[in-house]
């Protein structure tokens, strides 16, 4: 069974834009905060926002307070003004592509101009668009409509943003020839068109496909319906409880597509429920994908990882068989992680709702757990050295300490109470503990080379670096959600993206320059390939919609595994 994602599936940059602006809003003020109408078609996104007390109001009250989003929809003009008449803070959250299309019609309607919208009469964005017509507005959704308006001495033709490309092409077509004098915008959103043209080539290469989206989503019924016209089987869901496998039952390649206000979470699970459901059938895959996904969950896989880059540290200092630190590491790692999973199960409903599961169920037992893990840690720190001992204290009561209100201090836009509110600080604070843990507690404790270490230091968080921030791009929806302050949220995923790429060439660079300047053993080299490869993963991973999450964070770890496995040979 094949399985592949679209590349356009999920949030368009509207929506993405109108979510973030709600969910800082919702992070940064104590005042009470509403969205006018429901903030995108979307019943999760809408239940999420209600669990963070956002809001929504139907009807402008006379008098109110706090702040209002504007949807990304848009609203008329007079909407908006009476909000503000009504002493709400408003914040306008309407897609840019809208707002352009706001300002074409508003444009031409003060000329007199009459506007034909092509588009659902009672969709929010074209009740919102005629606000701006100036009286003079005309919907459409088929040619006969367009056939029944009166030929108007000067009219402007739009489409809603997200309407089938090929019928507004045959509006285009006959405006052309009937009524060259009509003045034309294709404003139909980039993202849309190439939504649709997508779904068409997967419909066309794959045996069924399964479209996720609210059902009040007008693009979402568009894909489903662009995808029926192959013949192929097409099914549409709100989420993994619709799923009907007696469609997909005969298929042996199924395609996933979302709609615009569909967040990567819902996909992310539809995904994974399709997976798991088609691997029963393969009794020794089934296996192999239980226990990956118990060593990926219990943090195992990631404190394994640890170890090893604690070996390939010390080997690359020059210290042989340092396998206490490489312990130390693991159980701190583990420790540490376990606790952290437990205190963000709500941000792991999005992200990874099976973990969130696996941990509200075992929530003793893995604190349990987690406890004599960091406890274990501690103690063969002790037994290497008080120093040791008392940096690994510190750094697990300051990993306890991240989400605690400990630090009393007030910026400009926002009060930070908790290492957790500082931006970017979960990305940052994971590298340097592990930067610690692998490469300066061996060196602390056998006295190496302090030029050596500098070197074995900042390939160590490159690595790290490298896959936590990655990890966190692939989570960046619910992170937001919950107010965690990563890297990606704080610089965004592209930009992101190019670090990940700058610190892993740096990272292998370095390493390659170290061994020709006789600071490390000249074997070393090989480790400067670990960098590369998971370079290129990511980059893989980024281009690629059919690989399951699970796998990429598998493999991803298995880089790490492999620094130590290389330091053995060399």
């Amino acid at each position: 069974m094949k399985i592949c994602v679209a590349k356009t599936a999920g949030f368009c940059m509207g929506v993405r834009r109108a979510v973030n602006m709600v969910l800082d809003a919702s992070n940064m003020s104590k005042e009470p905060i509403y969205t006018y109408g429901p903030l995108i078609h979307n019943p999760q996104v809408l239940q999420m926002l209600e669990e963070k007390r956002i809001f929504r109001i139907d009807e402008i009250p006379e008098k109110g307070s706090g702040i209002v989003l504007i949807r990304a929809h848009g609203v008329p003009p007079e909407d908006e003004k009476a909000l503000k008449d009504a002493g709400f803070t408003v914040i306008n959250a309407t897609c840019p592509r809208v707002v352009k299309v706001q300002m074409i019609i508003s444009k031409y309607a003060q000329k007199g101009y009459s506007t034909i919208i092509m588009g659902d009469e009672k969709h929010p964005e074209v009740v919102g668009l005629l606000g701006y017509a100036k009286g003079k507005g005309h919907t459409i959704t088929s040619m006969d409509q367009l056939l029944a308006l009166p030929r108007f001495e000067s009219a402007v033709v739009v489409a809603q943003t997200t309407q089938n490309t090929a019928f507004f092409d045959q509006i285009k077509a006959w405006c052309e020839t009937h009524s060259p004098h009509y003045k034309i915008f294709d404003t139909i959103c980039g993202s849309t068109e190439k939504r649709q043209a997508e779904i068409r080539n997967l419909a066309e290469k794959n045996d069924a496909i399964v479209v996720v989206g609210g059902k009040q989503s007008g693009n979402t019924k568009r894909l489903a319906q662009i995808a029926s016209l192959t013949g192929k089987p097409v099914s549409c869901i709100e989420n993994i409880s619709q799923i009907d496998y007696g469609e997909l039952s005969s298929a042996e390649s199924i395609a996933i597509t979302a709609g615009a206000s569909t967040p990567n979470w819902i996909i992310n699970e539809t995904y994974r429920e399709i997976e798991s459901h088609f691997q029963q059938q393969h009794p020794v895959k089934a296996v192999l994908c239980l226990i990956r996904d118990f060593l990926l969950k219990t943090n195992i896989m990631a404190a394994t990882g640890a170890g090893f880059l604690t070996y390939a540290c010390s080997k690359l200092q020059g210290i042989a068989h340092d396998l206490d630190h490489a312990l130390i590491a693991m159980l701190y790692v583990l420790s540490m992680q376990i606790l952290n999973n437990l205190f963000t199960i709500k941000s792991d409903k999005y992200n990874h709702p099976q973990r969130a599961v696996f941990y509200e169920k075992n929530q003793r037992f893995l604190c349990v757990f987690a406890v004599l893990s960091g406890a274990a840690g501690l103690y063969l720190s002790f037994i290497s050295g008080m120093l040791s001992f008392f940096i690994l204290l510190f750094m697990s009561l300051l990993g306890l300490s991240y989400n605690l209100k400990i630090i009393p201090f007030v910026s400009k836009k926002r009060q930070f109470a908790r290492i957790k509110d500082i931006p970017g600080s979960k990305t940052v604070l994971i590298v340097m503990a592990w930067g610690m843990v692998t490469c300066l507690l061996p060196a602390f404790a056998n006295q190496s080379d302090w030029r050596s270490v500098a070197v074995v230091f900042l390939f160590a968080v490159g690595l790290v670096f490298g896959r936590t921030a990655f990890f966190d791009i692939l989570a960046v929806q619910g992170d937001r959600i919950t107010g965690k302050e990563t890297l990606p949220i704080l610089l965004g995923e592209k930009r992101s993206f190019a670090i990940i790429k700058y610190v892993l060439i740096f990272d292998s660079g370095l390493l390659v320059s170290a061994c020709f300047v006789d600071l490390l053993l000249s074997g070393a080299v090989l480790l400067a390939f670990i960098p590369l490869a998971m370079l290129l993963l990511i980059q893989f991973f980024k281009n690629n919609s059919l690989i399951s999450g699970a796998h990429r964070e598998f493999i991803i770890e298995v880089a790490l595994l492999t620094t130590g496995l290389l330091a053995a040979v060399i």
